[in-house]
């Protein structure tokens, strides 16, 4: 049952973690836009692969301080702070984002593969986010840190975020659309760490 768990924690943490517009996503687009799903599929792949390796390193990373629960208890009010600030910022401060993507992203002779690992790699976010997905989760007794369960999360992780990556990718498939954010995506990365700050708060007046 952890495993299963686990696995849809993986799934819909990486999913919900995609939406907002970023440097993979819209790169995804950008690749499905002007040279077909094909390659912007073998790119999204890339970028998977490096979100195993990122996953495992951060739930690893977890564990340690899933048995350390002092550190944990610094580590949670200082995120609850972060995500308030980051709540704030994103619903009543950050500007509009529902813009045309980027023309940046250049047609390079790369293997698509290789270039998604490549900038997957230069992405660092998903780290924390996952230290903070397992410790949050685990704290709930929702998260197991068993090597098997561990496993399950991280393809999970994968799945997920080559599942969002498809949406872009099959949002954005003619080549002569011009691809655009129609959403404010701050809006839902306020909502999304409004959620979090909710659930840490929780844990934490829960815990005293």
């Amino acid at each position: 049952m952890s495993i299963l768990l686990n696995f849809i924690i993986g799934f819909v943490a990486a999913f919900v973690g995609v939406i907002p517009p970023g440097l993979l996503n819209l790169s995804a687009a950008k690749i499905s836009s002007e040279e077909g799903r094909r390659k912007a599929i073998l790119f999204s792949f890339g970028v998977s692969c490096t979100v195993l390796i990122q996953t495992y390193i951060a739930l690893i990373g977890a564990r340690y301080l899933d048995n350390h629960p002092e550190v944990i208890s610094i580590l949670q009010k200082v995120g609850l702070g972060i995500f308030i600030c980051l709540t704030i910022y994103f619903l009543f401060i950050a500007k509009d984002t529902r813009r045309e993507v980027p023309k940046e992203m250049e047609k390079a002779k790369t293997n698509r593969f290789l270039k998604g690992m490549m900038i997957g790699a230069l992405n660092l976010l998903p780290l924390p986010y996952w230290v903070y997905i397992g410790v949050t989760f685990a704290g709930f007794g929702l998260f197991s840190f068993e090597q098997s369960s561990i496993v399950a999360a991280v393809i999970g992780s994968a799945l997920g975020t080559l599942a969002m990556l498809g949406v872009y990718i099959k949002f954005f498939k003619r080549k002569n659309d011009k691809p655009r954010v129609r959403t404010n995506m701050n809006m839902v990365i306020g909502l999304i760490t409004a959620i979090i700050a909710v659930i840490t708060a929780f844990k934490i007046f829960a815990t005293v």
